[in-house]
């Protein structure tokens, strides 16, 4: 398999030792793009847009922080081959970043259900991010998760409007809501997201 399928296999993976001797290279190459496909709305919501190559590096650090071996390929394949764009929709890790975990805390109590606030607007036509098929990211007691994964399914038409008009991405939760216009060179990087 390869990149163009959009899909990560075992045989993409390179060898441990392998992945060490040029895990500083590879990491160092990803930032520019990895910087294009970031986005900050508001005080501390940040967006990273995911793709083939944020996964694959995605994958293998969990392979060298686990050393699982063999037997824990399946199981990271299966949590971030859906991560990766399938030709017709953006996908989002969204992190709520606060560095102080008493204040995190205490801000993340009062975001229950922010996942479910995310959109991107195109030309005026609003599109709601869903959240990802992972466990419910916030829990009973209303506490949100600073982690989400979001996924927003474009029509051919939208993807064509992408290109062309502003793109503006927020969030509309009661207490968190902010928006940000996506910049020219971040649009042309996602667009690439879409076959």
């Amino acid at each position: 398999m390869s990149e163009q399928d959009r899909k990560i296999a075992a045989p993409d993976l390179l060898p441990l030792k392998e992945y060490e001797q040029q895990r500083k290279a590879l990491k160092q190459n990803l930032i520019p793009m990895k910087k294009l496909r970031r986005v900050e709305v508001g005080p501390f919501a940040t967006f990273y847009f995911e793709n083939y190559a944020t996964m694959w590096l995605q994958v293998m650090e969990m392979l060298r922080i686990e050393k699982g071996g063999d037997e824990q390929i399946p199981g990271e394949l299966a949590a971030y081959n859906p991560l990766i764009p399938q030709g017709s929709e953006l996908i989002a890790t969204l992190m709520l970043e606060i560095e102080d975990g008493n204040r995190r805390n205490t801000v993340l109590l009062g975001l229950g259900g922010i996942e479910e606030t995310v959109f991107l607007e195109i030309g005026g036509e609003t599109i709601k991010a869903t959240p990802t098929e992972y466990d419910d990211r916030t829990t009973a007691d209303g506490k949100t998760s600073s982690v989400h994964w979001l996924r927003f399914a474009l029509t051919p038409e939208q993807i064509a409007r992408f290109r062309t008009e502003k793109v503006v991405l927020g969030l509309s939760h009661r207490i968190y809501g902010h928006m940000a216009v996506l910049p020219a060179e971040t649009k042309a990087a996602l667009a690439g997201d879409f076959a």
